[in-house]
């Protein structure tokens, strides 16, 4: 699979490489005053210094009994490399909108899933499938 590119607006860069970084560990690559490059899981993730919106993203999608937020990006883990990061993000008392968790169990897209923010308010979701082949069952 090719590695994906994904741009976010961040109000604070020291606040983002201490989340990217050091929270979630995301070694950083290229930089300028303006924006810096992680290594999100292979992904290449670039966060651009950008005024605060005024409001965060507020809508919301109800999927299995959870108020999913939208939009929000995120990468799916190994389940043993998911629960690492869900007791990563625990210790270092980073919020969850929404728990780790397993959803649609017993169903063909079953999986494990989070949900929280980073420094500038985008949502991620990190989640898992005890079967890949899985990702995309209906």
């Amino acid at each position: 699979m090719r590695p994906f590119h994904l741009a976010i607006a961040v109000d604070d860069l020291a606040a983002a490489r201490a989340f990217y970084g050091g929270v979630l560990g995301c070694p950083e690559g290229r930089s300028a005053q303006t924006w810096v490059d992680f290594d999100l899981m292979g992904h290449q993730l670039v966060a651009h210094l950008a005024p605060r919106r005024s409001t965060p993203d507020a809508a919301t999608n109800a999927v299995d009994g959870d108020d999913v937020p939208v939009p929000h990006f995120g990468v799916v883990l190994t389940f043993e490399a998911w629960e690492a990061l869900a007791a990563r993000l625990r210790a270092a008392g980073v919020a969850f909108g929404i728990e780790p968790h397993v959803r649609f169990k017993g169903e063909p897209g079953e999986q494990a899933t989070m949900f929280f923010r980073d420094p500038a308010g985008n949502a991620l979701e990190f989640k898992a499938f005890r079967d890949l082949e899985k990702l995309f069952a209906k």
